[in-house]
């Protein structure tokens, strides 16, 4: 569904992505764990349109996007949940929603809008106790939750996932990552994970990359990932808190 073919990108005269290729697969959770500054996020920014590609190439279901608007890959089904909640503060629940559903509402109108309203409140219920609170009052998990919901809203193929678990309880980031492999088995939604707790992301997802100053250094099944001496030992130690039982 998704592929990177050497894909370099710049901030400047920094040097951030260097000939990155991978594949996402339809129906797949794949993630991509790292350092902090490995690269991770640019990767993800690159793809959904928000960081210039400078050499290399993307292409989504078959179709070249290198370097395509945001708004336009939106349409075409790509949602990004970018890292640290950004949501709009200021405003209800319910009003951040309305605006993260401006697709759904375009294509389906008022109507579609509000049934898919309710469709995030059944996969959060929390929310919809919510939805007249303004969200810069909610607690960072439920934060987390609208920040989702508002890309699901419009009914993505692909989610771009960046750092979810960020400032989380364990049992929040359980909850959330149960919500996200529900709707990869319910509704074949394919799924981008970027996460610095790779216990955490190998979890939960089928295939894993490692990102090294920006370079893919390894790549396999998450359950060899999770097995590999040298991942073990930069991502797995017995320093690294187990995020869930």
């Amino acid at each position: 569904m998704l592929k990177l073919v050497n894909v370099n990108s710049r901030y400047g005269l920094i040097h951030v992505l260097k000939n990155v290729s991978m594949h996402v697969s339809a129906g797949e959770i794949v993630t991509l764990i790292g350092a902090n500054g490995a690269g991770k996020s640019t990767a993800l920014r690159a793809i959904s349109g928000l960081q210039p590609v400078h050499e290399g190439k993307i292409f989504f279901s078959d179709k070249e996007i290198t370097n395509a608007p945001a708004e336009k890959l939106v349409r075409q089904g790509i949602a990004q949940v970018p890292e640290g909640r950004q949501i709009f503060w200021p405003m209800t629940v319910m009003d951040n929603l309305e605006v993260g559903g401006v697709v759904t509402y375009s294509l389906h109108g008022k109507k579609g809008l509000y049934d898919a309203i309710e469709g995030m409140f059944q996969l959060f219920p929390i929310l919809k106790e919510r939805q007249n609170q303004y969200a810069g009052t909610l607690s960072g998990g439920e934060q987390q939750m609208l920040a989702i919901a508002m890309a699901l809203i419009n009914r993505p193929r692909f989610l771009l996932l960046d750092e979810p678990s960020m400032g989380l309880a364990p049992l929040i980031v359980k909850e959330i990552f149960s919500v996200i492999a529900r709707l990869r088995e319910e509704e074949g939604l394919t799924v981008l994970l970027v996460e610095q707790n790779a216990n955490a992301a190998l979890k939960v997802a089928d295939r894993g990359y490692v990102m090294e100053t920006g370079k893919i250094v390894f790549e396999d099944t998450a359950s060899n990932l999770m097995r590999n001496q040298e991942v073990r030992r930069a991502y797995l130690g017995k320093d690294k808190r187990e995020i869930w039982e």
